[in-house]
Parts: C-alpha cells; structure tokens; sequence
C-alpha cells in the first residue's frame, strides 16, 4: 500500500483517483478544510497549524499534540487501500508527515533510507522540521529521524516553485525498496 502525498490544489482529483482509506490535511488556521463527502467523516484528520519550525508571533507551530493526534490517527489505517496525505503547498508539512507515517509503519526500518526515498520522489519536499523533531522523540527514534532528514537535505536550496507535484511512497519498506520509490503522481 502506499503514502500518496499532494498539494491543496490536487487532492481532490486524487481522492477521486484513488479513493484512500483515509485523509490527513495539514493546513493553516485560517483555511478551510476541503469536504471529501460524508464518507470521510471519520477518516479525515484535520491539523491546523502553520509550516513554522519555531514560534513567531501569533503563528500556529507544531506542538506535541499535532504528533498525537497524526499518530493515533495511522494507528487505525489498515493498509487496505493508500492514506492520502495534503497540505497547502505539497513542499513542507505534507512531505514531513509522509515521513512520520512511514517511519510509523515500520519501526525497525532504517530511517535514512525511507528519507532517501522522499528525496528521491520529491526533490522539492523540504519536510517541516518541528514536526520531524516532535514525531522523533514520540517514536523514541532517538534523533535518527531528524538526522536523516537533515542528512538528505543538507545544501539543498528552497525550490522556486508555488507547490510540489503529487508523490507517493511505499507504505511498507523492504531492504532497499526505499530506493525505489517514484516520482509517479499517485492518478498514474
């Protein structure tokens, strides 16, 4: 199963697409939620907060309770069909929120190795930071999240585009399935 990852703008030509098991949206405050329809009632995760890795002014940054709430929700998914994963852009909170769900599903696979394979589906995803860091001290991954992040993301300059395109990645991680990954938009 896998990880499908877009923009605001694209996620409801995936869902329709794809038809995941569930949603997680990760958007500003002051955006409103798209309405994937009655039947994501309960399987439609909404996260209010701002693409900030510290606090500044009245802005929204990620807490642990963002963390929580995201891991809880993928503890329900049962891999039956892909979890689709959007924030505004596609660049930072979604790519880092892919992230936490793989590592989510396999806590013995090697964490630079499913970070490779984020790079390697979306060379502009610049994954949130604050919600690596927090997601890797909930995990009790020991850093190993954060460095792999940062390790696969060192000298890589912020993209000059308005959104990434849709990506996706495998839900569950073979010895060197990472690399693997594509760069496939999830309708294809």
């Amino acid at each position: 199963m896998t990880i499908l990852v877009c923009p605001l703008s694209q996620a409801m030509s995936v869902v329709a697409a794809r038809v995941p098991e569930r949603i997680v949206s990760l958007l500003d405050p002051d955006f409103t939620f798209p309405d994937f329809g009655s039947g994501y009632a309960d399987r439609h995760l909404r996260i209010r907060l701002h693409d900030v890795h510290l606090t500044t002014g009245d802005q929204v940054v990620p807490a642990a309770r963002h963390i929580t709430a995201l891991l809880t929700f993928l503890g329900d998914w049962t891999r039956t069909a892909p979890l689709l994963i959007h924030c505004r852009a596609g660049i930072g909170r979604s790519p880092a929120a892919a992230f936490v769900a793989a590592c989510f599903c396999n806590p013995r696979a090697d964490e630079f190795e499913i970070a490779q394979a984020l790079r390697i589906a979306s060379p502009v995803a610049r994954p949130n930071e604050a919600l690596i860091e927090l997601a890797d001290v909930a995990m009790g991954r020991c850093g190993r999240m954060r460095e792999a992040i940062a390790a696969t993301g060192r000298g890589l300059l912020w993209p000059e585009v308005e959104e990434g395109a849709s990506f996706e990645l495998p839900a569950i991680f073979q010895p060197n399935e990472a690399l693997q990954a594509t760069a496939a938009a999830p309708g294809s």
